[in-house]
C-alpha cells in the first residue's frame, strides 16, 4: 500500500512540475506578442508641433482602449520625421505604443 502512494505522490508531482513548465511557455509566448497588442489608434486634431523636442499636442478623442476621456495632452513621438506629416489643425489618426506616437495618418 505503501509503494502505490509513494508512486501516486511521484507521479503528481512530475505532472505539477510538467504543468507549471508548460505554463511558463505559455507566458513567454505572451510577453512576444505584447508589443503589438500595446498598439492602439487615436483620432485628434493637431494643436502644436514642437520640433525640436520632437512632442505635437493633441485634443484628441476618447480612447477606449485606454480607458481616456477626450483631452488635449503633448505626446512625443517615436521618429521626428513623423512631425512632417502633421500640420496644426488637421485632424489626424495617430497610433500609440504606450504614450508614444508611433504612425500617423490622414483622417
Amino acid at each position: 500500500m505503501k509503494t502505490i502512494v509513494l508512486a501516486l505522490a511521484a507521479s503528481f508531482a512530475l505532472t505539477t512540475a510538467a504543468a507549471a513548465q508548460h505554463a511558463g511557455h505559455g507566458d513567454h509566448s505572451a510577453h512576444a506578442a505584447a508589443p503589438a497588442a500595446g498598439t492602439v489608434e487615436g483620432v485628434g486634431v493637431v494643436k502644436k508641433i514642437d520640433a525640436k523636442a520632437g512632442t505635437v499636442t493633441l485634443a484628441h478623442d476618447p480612447i477606449k482602449a485606454l480607458n481616456w476621456p477626450a483631452m488635449v495632452m503633448p505626446f512625443k513621438v517615436a521618429d521626428k520625421a513623423l512631425l512632417g506629416q502633421m500640420k496644426v489643425g488637421a485632424k489626424i489618426r495617430f497610433q500609440l505604443n504606450g504614450q508614444v506616437i508611433v504612425g500617423v495618418r490622414p483622417f
